[in-house]
């Protein structure tokens, strides 16, 4: 009788212990208040399925960080543009999740095979913590990339565009009008906003070198501020840009293809050869078995 009445209290108390804590969570995420995404950058469906979570943890323990800790992500999302998708603070919150969610995973998926550890629960949180930084960084040198792919047919569409007698805002203007969609059409699109503006050239220009942090677009900027400042011809200094650009691009293309033998050593030894030599040796393996001889 005893060992059911504490039984029953102990049911009572998890109970009640249940009911507090989503009524605790209930109150705590009605306090979030809405967030208005009109003028950011539409979420991707992973992230959107997340993002109550995000926003839960960003409003109620991201907001208390110092803002010395939150300024390494910020210039993260600011090169990578992702700084219109979400501030650095969701992102550290979208950090301490995915750490919750690879630890939380990891500890019920060994004790549900009986092989538990907080070793491994402890490196599953570590990874779960990094890998946000990892996506972040993948999305920089891809946006980089983009960026260099696309510099020389915009530098070709600006040339056109001098040449044919447009000022510099109507040669950018064209160029975006024109080119193909990625980093580097935002990019000028922003440019072209701060000469409306009225920023000048050399202004306008440098923010997008701060904005991007490539070398290539450093060049290109350097070379028009100096051509500006020298009164050289725009144009000639759009299509020495463009040829060097391209140029710079096709020397890449060949040192990856260089590149790509060496790369293929490591799958040829570990995979393809092992393969080549069963099936050299098999049929040798069966005629020597069939006459008797011991391999």
């Amino acid at each position: 009788m005893e060992q059911i009445l504490v039984a029953l209290l102990v049911g009572v108390a998890f109970v009640v212990f249940a009911a507090a804590v989503v009524f605790s969570a209930s109150r705590l995420k009605a306090e979030v208040p809405e967030e208005d995404r009109e003028f950011l950058d539409p979420l991707p469906r992973t992230l959107r399925m997340m993002w109550p979570l995000v926003r839960f943890v960003d409003y109620h323990l991201a907001q208390r960080i110092p803002d010395r800790l939150v300024a390494g992500p910020a210039e993260a999302l600011r090169l990578s543009g992702l700084l219109y998708l979400m501030s650095p603070r969701q992102f550290i919150s979208l950090c301490v999740i995915s750490l919750l969610g690879f630890a939380g995973i990891t500890g019920i998926l060994l004790s549900a095979v009986d092989l538990f550890s907080w070793l491994y629960v402890l490196i599953a949180a570590a990874f779960g913590y990094v890998y946000p930084r990892i996506w972040l960084s993948d999305s920089l040198k891809t946006r980089q990339k983009n960026i260099v792919r696309a510099l020389p047919t915009y530098l070709d569409f600006l040339t056109m565009g001098v040449e044919a007698g447009l000022n510099m805002a109507g040669a950018i203007s064209q160029a975006v009008a024109k080119g193909p969609a990625g980093p580097m059409k935002s990019e000028l699109s922003l440019v072209l906003r701060d000469l409306r503006s009225g920023l000048t050239r050399s202004e306008a220009l440098r923010r997008m070198d701060e904005r991007v942090r490539v070398p290539q677009v450093s060049s290109f900027v350097s070379a028009v501020v100096q051509a500006e400042r020298m009164g050289a011809s725009l144009g000639a200094t759009f299509r020495f840009q463009a040829e060097q650009r391209r140029t710079e691009r096709f020397q890449r293309a060949e040192k990856l293809a260089m590149e790509a033998p060496v790369k293929l050593i490591f799958p040829l030894v570990v995979f393809i050869f092992p393969v080549t030599f069963v099936v050299l040796m098999f049929p040798i393996a069966v005629k020597f078995m069939q006459s008797g001889v011991t391999i």
